[in-house]
């Protein structure tokens, strides 16, 4: 068997001159496009981004005939018009004859408000599959669909599909297959009435005889984009011959003041408002009907009564996310463990078989180390990803984005960036890689801008071990009331600075917060196990690769240039005489120990001395008189720097720097007890720190997948200055506070 899906399917296609076909799935948000696409290439799929923006590519092969067919999963959208970049998306695509028929996926319960997206692509003359999804739910519904006298209506094949259990599919495949091979359709022409009909004729016959953009779009498509006042396709004609955009946009004018002085109304919602009008009409006379006493979205509005109630929605949703970090570090702490335990006894093997020096040092202390703090959050991203999935898929994710609009709609945000603010460690233990990637679901440029700049101030799982460790030294009975406290921290910097950046340099109009609440249905195991391992893959290259050169960076700058040996020289014969000691008295003799505890220590002030001249130390010095107003010292600017690049080698970096040795995120009790004992720390250091950690530069790769989002250099360098500036500001103030209040 091959290892692409076979499907059974006329041998005649019509396949592009390279031997390719591709056929491309189009569909509204929860129509099951996904399930659809899953369905038919299952794990073979590549995900990117489209050229110049950052809305998903998905692209996925299957054979026909022992040939290729690629199958393209367009971006979720409710229509073709210009208004997302979804929409623009999928309207290039589809114009560009990139694909030559499309299987739309419609919601069998709900064909009007589907059908529009189905309606505008026949308006371009591309050839159409109606693909009428989750059928199993319209019965259960008892909903029945005359397919086949809608399609006679239509022109066009409508089948039914069941996209779970894959019903459907290969019926879907073979007509779109065969539509391919007849070629472009005609255009549908739909009356727009006596007011707009004479001009859109009109100008199609001018747009015609001059040949205007006719190669890439029908004459009678480019005519109805004018009228609607479309800025793109404005804009292709204005480069393609002015002088006719001139007068097609002066005849757009009159007709547009027509219409608003007749029927008070523009002329793109008197042409939306025919379509529908258009799809009604199709769906009379039998064409869909309901059985009596069943309605398929009473469970999912008794729910809602419940679920998005105004007192007890927000503590449902409280109570929920909590369950969902909880079940991910339970549940996730013992692969985690795994695969630190396997880390673990890597390092350990190299140490054994590498000989000691330099090599061995890199190895086991910069990349195995590095990495393995790294990959092991991956068990944790994988159930955080696959829980998420979940209620994504299952409705109620919608809901929270719901409910949560309002409150940030005040700091000038949208609702649906309740959700990245959550993948990023909102509710302590996420991270701000998968969170920023989030911000893609949100329309607005400027909200998703402010959204993206902000994200890194929650408690990821990096900054986690510092809070963790400072809490236990220095508060050990309010450490719970700490953590949480540093939480909403995050929380309350994110609003105030995205409000501040709303109202300066990222302003713009709000977007309508305008979204469908889906019906709630279960999930499917496929679904779930494909955006798991679509998020990990990503985040295990972006993340994994990434650090392997972060790691042997600051290897290298902790280790180079090695202490001159006039310095070491002293320790070398100290601990010499201290080894030659503990030789001369027996095992397990008292005695023994004092003496190896010296030698312990004078091994440790080697590592200190040997630290403070290398490049790290000499930054670290060179940093400390600009740090000193929050409370920390050259060691501390140590870790801090190297939090730049990775906030997992804070905790780390600190244990070397204090001299203890390469120290364990997971088991931080040694280094807290030298903070503590350590005359330059106290509980304002501490507090100092927390927050200055809680807000500085984000590290490394969430800067990279910054600029990707972002699209500039320019944000990646505001984040690090603006953030590292408000952190400064934040943690002198609470130090110097700290220093009033406990002294």
């Amino acid at each position: 068997m091959s290892a692409v899906r076979q499907f059974n399917n006329p041998d005649d296609a019509n396949f592009n001159a390279d031997g390719k076909l591709r056929i491309a799935l189009a569909g509204n948000p929860n129509c099951g496009k996904t399930t659809v696409f899953n369905g038919y290439t299952g794990a073979r799929q590549h995900v990117g981004n489209y050229p110049g923006v950052t809305v998903d590519r998905k692209e996925g092969h299957i054979t026909v005939g022992g040939k290729q067919v690629t199958v393209v999963d367009l971006p979720g959208t409710y229509s073709l018009t210009a208004y997302s970049m979804e929409e623009l998306v999928a309207r290039r695509e589809l114009a560009a004859g990139n694909v030559q028929a499309v299987i739309d996926v419609v919601d069998s319960s709900a064909l009007e408000r589907n059908m529009l997206l189905t309606v505008q692509m026949l308006e371009m003359g591309i050839p159409v599959v109606l693909g009428c999804n989750m059928m199993d739910e319209a019965r259960a519904a008892g909903i029945h669909i005359d397919m086949e006298h809608l399609g006679e209506l239509l022109g066009i094949p409508v089948l039914p599909m069941v996209a779970r259990s894959g019903e459907g599919l290969d019926e879907a495949m073979a007509v779109a297959i065969r539509l391919a091979q007849e070629g472009k359709a005609n255009a549908l022409r739909i009356s727009y009435g006596s007011d707009i009909d004479p001009v859109l004729l009109d100008m199609e016959k001018r747009i015609e005889d001059s040949g205007l953009l006719t190669k890439k779009y029908m004459p009678h498509w480019i005519a109805l984009k004018i009228l609607e006042g479309d800025s793109e396709i404005m804009s292709e004609v204005r480069a393609a011959n002015a002088a006719l955009a001139e007068e097609l946009e002066g005849m757009r004018k009159k007709a547009a003041a027509h219409v608003r002085s007749t029927l008070n109304a523009n002329l793109e919602s008197i042409i939306t408002d025919y379509r529908y009008g258009f799809i009604r009409s199709l769906l009379r006379d039998g064409i869909v009907t309901q059985d009596a006493g069943k309605d398929r979205l009473a469970l999912s509005d008794k729910l809602d009564k419940v679920l998005t109630n105004a007192f007890l929605g927000p503590l449902i949703m409280i109570g929920v996310l909590y369950l969902m970090f909880q079940v991910t570090f339970t549940v996730g702490d013992y692969p985690k463990g795994w695969v630190e335990d396997g880390f673990k006894w890597l390092g350990d093997t190299c140490t054994m078989l590498l000989p000691e020096g330099f090599a061995q040092s890199l190895i086991v202390d910069g990349i195995i180390a590095g990495v393995g703090g790294v990959v092991s959050f991956v068990p944790l991203i994988l159930i955080m990803f696959a829980l998420i999935s979940f209620m994504e898929d299952s409705g109620y994710m919608a809901r929270v984005a719901y409910m949560m609009d309002r409150i940030f709609r005040f700091f000038g945000l949208h609702g649906a960036s309740v959700m990245p603010y959550i993948i990023a460690g909102g509710i302590a233990g996420g991270c701000a890689i998968p969170g920023v990637m989030a911000t893609r679901t949100l329309r607005s440029p400027k909200e998703k801008l402010a959204t993206l700049l902000t994200l890194p101030y929650m408690t990821c799982g990096a900054k986690l071990p510092v809070f963790l460790l400072l809490a236990g030294a220095f508060f050990p009975d309010n450490a719970p009331t700490v953590m949480f406290l540093i939480m909403i921290t995050g929380w309350v910097m994110a609003l105030l600075v995205a409000r501040l950046l709303r109202s300066s340099i990222v302003k713009g109009e709000a977007t309508p917060f305008v979204m469908e609440l889906p019906p709630y249905r279960m999930p499917t195991l496929m679904s779930l196990l494909l955006h798991c391992w679509e998020r990990a893959w990503m985040y295990l290259k972006k993340a994994g690769t990434v650090l392997v050169a972060i790691s042997i960076l600051i290897w290298a700058a902790m280790t180079f240039p090695g202490l001159p040996e006039d310095k070491s020289a002293p320790f070398d014969a100290q601990i010499a005489q201290l080894e030659e000691k503990i030789a001369a008295i027996p095992e397990g003799d008292e005695a023994r120990a004092p003496i190896e505890e010296e030698l312990g220590n004078v091994r440790n002030e080697l590592k200190e001395e040997a630290l403070a001249f290398s490049v790290a130390g000499r930054l670290g010095k060179a940093v400390e008189p600009a740090t000193r107003p929050m409370g920390f010292d050259w060691r501390t600017d140590i870790a801090l720097l190297a939090g730049v690049a990775a906030k997992e080698a804070v905790v780390a970096t600190m244990g070397t720097a204090y001299a203890m040795g390469d120290q364990d995120p997971e088991d931080a009790a040694p280094l807290a007890e030298r903070l503590k004992g350590d005359e330059a720390w106290s509980k304002a250091t501490a507090l100092s720190l927390m927050l200055f950690v809680l807000l500085y530069s984000p590290c490394f790769v969430a800067l990279v997948v910054i600029r990707q989002e972002a699209g500039s250099w320019g944000w990646v360098a505001f984040s690090i200055v603006f953030n590292t500036a408000l952190a400064f500001a934040v943690a002198t103030a609470a130090y110097q506070m700290g220093r009033t209040v406990w002294g």
